[in-house]
């Protein structure tokens, strides 16, 4: 599987990425093998994420869900998906 992500930042920023291992991804992250802005922004959460069948899937949805604003992220992560906040849920691919 291909998944789509936001992880919550420390300093309460938001970051989106794309990845076919979400657990090691996240814990990339925190280790701080992940993307450059999320090194000096450790730890970070997992808030929300979707489930996509292909790369291209995952890879598009993650270019899109980066053009909206911060106020849309954060509707998608209160629309019962913050991961933070109790039991894991997720949206299947689009």
């Amino acid at each position: 599987m291909n998944y789509t992500y936001i992880v919550r930042c420390s300093d309460g920023t938001l970051y989106t990425g794309w990845t076919n291992d979400l657990d090691k991804r996240i814990r990339d992250h925190n280790e701080g093998r992940g993307a450059k802005y999320t090194r000096p922004r450790r730890p970070v959460s997992l808030a929300y994420y979707e489930e996509f069948a292909t790369k291209e899937e995952a890879m598009s949805r993650e270019w899109a869900i980066k053009h909206l604003p911060r106020r849309k992220k954060e509707e998608m992560i209160r629309g019962g998906r913050d991961l933070s906040a109790g039991p894991a849920g997720r949206r299947e691919g689009i």
